[in-house]
């Protein structure tokens, strides 16, 4: 089976650069339609699903294969390849933007810039890095998603979306998040919050924009300060907004940030 098959590929606009979208955790393609749309008159926009997300084929999931992120980053490279894109810009948010990071190691001569949205390459904190989480924070996150997926899905939704209760973005997260396999989301989950990609960071030469939210709960500040200090070409810029998905709660602050950075 094809990438693009896989991971339910759709291409649009008039452009010819190309701006390839990566989703996070839990999340579609769909999340990013209040920002792709506005490049579609200057770029080839490129979105899909991670796989075992959306509407990919979730039959492909290998629970042994996608136990690293690396095979979501092979994933990104193979549709980069049978696409034929070169000069590719790889715009991914959350686990999405450590997946385009590591796809732009394997396919570096297909990728020539990235922009990271809420990035966070470990979410754990360590001596010298402030994650967001204790290791045993991360522990009882899982254990609630192992006993009860769905309950866990509403409790974490509003936290992601920044809102105190649930509003229309934590709604929507909670109804894509329950859209999908829980056996594979459960998985996925564990494999992201668990990841820790620090070291990668300092391999990765591409100009890159990291753009970091004012108010993160998933994301402090202190992770964008950190990956600018690590990333050669990092340009760190943060946006005024509340929550960890700016591309939804913020899209036109999102839409000038990239804007001015592909300018």
């Amino acid at each position: 089976m094809s990438a693009i098959t896989k991971c339910n590929v759709k291409v649009s606009g008039a452009g010819s650069t190309p701006l390839v979208f990566v989703h996070g955790y839990g999340c579609d393609q769909n999340m990013w339609r209040f920002v792709a749309p506005a490049f579609s008159d200057t770029h080839k926009t490129v979105l899909y699903d991670l796989t075992g997300m959306g509407e990919s084929d979730s039959s492909a999931y290998d629970f042994t294969r996608y136990a690293s992120l690396e095979a979501h980053a092979e994933d990104l490279g193979e549709i980069l390849a049978e696409l034929d894109l070169s000069d590719a810009i790889v715009v991914g948010h959350s686990v999405g933007a450590t997946i385009a990071c590591l796809a732009a190691l394997r396919s570096s001569e297909r990728i020539k810039a990235l922009v990271l949205v809420a990035p966070s390459p470990c979410f754990i904190n360590h001596d010298g890095y402030t994650g967001g989480f204790d290791h045993q924070d991360i522990e009882q996150l899982l254990e609630l998603m192992e006993m009860n997926y769905f309950d866990w899905a509403q409790y974490v939704t509003p936290l992601i979306a920044g809102e105190k209760e649930a509003g229309e973005t934590a709604n929507e997260l909670t109804r894509s998040f329950c859209r999908t396999d829980p056996a594979i989301s459960k998985h996925f989950g564990r494999v992201t919050f668990l990841s820790d990609h620090r070291d990668d960071m300092s391999r990765v030469t591409h100009n890159a924009l990291i753009l970091q939210c004012s108010d993160d709960a998933l994301a402090p500040t202190d992770v964008g300060a950190w990956l600018a200090k690590q990333m050669r070409g990092g340009q760190l810029r943060e946006i005024e907004a509340t929550g960890h998905c700016p591309h939804m709660t913020e899209p036109a602050k999102t839409i000038a940030e990239i804007r001015n950075f592909l300018e």
